[in-house]
């Protein structure tokens, strides 16, 4: 499946927890479309693609609004990422909220990082 299914996903489990929640709370507080434990896992892992009418039962058993879901910050912190997109998805999310001089000092110590990690490698 797509990055942006997992870090949906993450974010959704991410929430999840901070709620104390279990997927098989979740899936009760969907009501009566009657989610199961296993769909709900199958989400939180970004295996299963799933409709707008689905993720909006979920952000309400949650109580979320989709500012709060798709506001990927909380997850730099918290994932332990295994892909390069979904990286620099999170992070991008991560740096568009912060001012211009802020952004600009990240990508040129990123940029001296680089550098003297290659200049090395030489």
């Amino acid at each position: 499946m797509s990055s942006f299914l997992k870090l949906v996903g993450e974010q959704l489990r991410v929430i999840r927890e901070s709620k104390r929640l279990t997927q098989s709370q979740v899936a009760e507080l969907t009501g009566s479309m009657g989610m199961s434990k296993s769909r709900i896992s199958d989400i939180e892992r970004g295996q299963t693609n799933i409709s707008l009418n689905t993720l909006e039962l979920i952000m309400n058993a949650l109580e979320i609004t989709p500012d709060e879901l798709f506001n990927f910050q909380k997850l730099a912190g918290v994932m332990e990422i295994e892909e390069k997109k979904i990286i620099l998805d999170v992070h991008h999310s991560l740096l568009k909220e912060r001012e211009l001089d802020e952004i600009k000092y990240v990508v040129r110590t990123a940029k001296d990082f680089l550098d003297t990690v290659d200049g090395k490698k030489k």
